[in-house]
């Protein structure tokens, strides 16, 4: 590449909000100018060390010298890279694990949650479904909710009995995040973070399914927003592996609605005319989609929930990074009917080999009473 190419590779990468670009040149390349960049971007320059030898300025590197734990060189004054590669991936790239601090509520600042939920003994009012199980189909019991260790599970077992939980009352905009993992699963199982209405009243009063695990080998997850009388709905989806723990999270402002994980954007929207009505509590499912066959027990994992409200900091600005996610509307009466789905008038948006895309309301149909505030039994 051309010293011209480099640079317009890297303002194009720091315009997007990346923090951090390495470049790779030979001996005597020319430094890139980056002056006119927003946020003053530095240049920092290093000089290699052979393999085998150790620096002049004393500094060791672990990875020859096994038992030291050195950190690498850093030049004053450069701040060092605070953003870790989470495993996202629009197109290609390896995958990689997030780190348990990385959050959208520390990166972004939206600083005292007003609801904490960490699972350690009783939980601070949940409810939890009792009855018939999504679209009517399976069961819904508090038995396939378990609590050990500061981690709540719930779990699907080869008859279709699952469970799904409410963080009652909800707020009209603000934030939440949580901390899941979801082992790869039987086909049936879809593993969900959402927000429902706490008017009960779907389609009118929206839906938003901020992590959807519909890839039984939760290596995709999807977003769904439901809305209007006919139930039509945006969708996105992000590439990352969901079998490790990772902080996802939905702002819900005035202005946009955004979904994250870990800390990075991968979903927004700004259409006001499509956002939900009144507000809207988090829901925790793992809801089951009968394909025909006996399903293997499968299950998911929280280790945390937060909710926000606006007044503790200022709305993500808008910075994803290039190429991730996808976004996608369609509207229930406009699309044919094919088997294995879950609401009618839904077709597969993308050719793959897991379930296709889900769009019934995800507690509409739950077709049974709420079992009352919910204190989840131990293992």
């Amino acid at each position: 590449m051309t010293i011209n190419e480099i640079e317009k590779l890297i303002r194009r990468y720091l315009t997007t909000g990346v923090a951090v670009v390495v470049i790779v040149t030979g001996p005597g390349a020319q430094t890139p100018d980056l002056r006119g960049v927003p946020g003053d971007p530095q240049v920092v320059t290093v000089d290699p060390t052979p393999v085998g030898t150790t620096p002049s300025d004393g500094i060791t590197d672990p990875r020859r010298h096994p038992g030291t734990s050195s950190a690498p060189p850093t030049t004053p004054g450069t701040p060092p890279p605070t953003e870790p590669d989470t495993g996202l991936r629009g197109t290609g790239g390896d995958p990689a694990t997030a780190t348990a601090g990385t959050t959208a509520a520390e990166r972004f600042g939206w600083g005292v949650p007003n609801r904490v939920e960490e699972f350690h003994g009783v939980a601070d009012r949940w409810s939890i479904y009792d009855g018939p199980g999504h679209a009517g189909q399976g069961t819904r019991s508090p038995s396939a909710v378990s609590v050990a260790d500061g981690i709540l599970t719930i779990t699907g077992d080869s008859s279709g009995t699952t469970a799904g939980m409410a963080w009652l009352p909800g707020q009209m905009y603000g934030r939440w995040e949580g901390r899941v993992r979801a082992p790869a699963s039987d086909p049936s199982y879809n593993a969900l973070l959402l927000l429902w209405p706490d008017a009960e009243n779907f389609p009118i009063g929206g839906e938003i399914d901020f992590m959807e695990m519909m890839d039984h080998t939760r290596q995709t997850t999807n977003m769904f927003l439901h809305y209007g009388a006919d139930n039509s709905q945006i969708s996105g989806e992000v590439e990352i592996d969901a079998t490790q723990w990772h902080n996802w999270a939905l702002e819900w402002t005035p202005e946009a609605i955004t979904a994250f994980v870990d800390g990075q954007e991968w979903f927004r929207t700004t259409d006001t005319g499509i956002f939900p009505p009144g507000p809207m509590h988090l829901c925790i499912q793992l809801d089951w989609f009968p394909h025909g066959s006996t399903p293997r027990e499968s299950r998911m994992e929280v280790d945390w929930v937060r909710q926000y409200s606006l007044d503790g900091g200022p709305a993500a600005r808008y910075h994803p990074l290039p190429g991730v996610g996808s976004q996608r509307a369609h509207s229930d009466r406009a699309i044919e009917s094919p088997d294995r789905l879950d609401s009618p008038g839904e077709k597969p948006w993308e050719a793959r080999t897991s379930s296709p895309s889900r769009s019934w309301p995800r507690r509409s149909r739950r077709g049974g009473p709420v079992a009352g505030w919910f204190s989840p039994r131990s293992r």
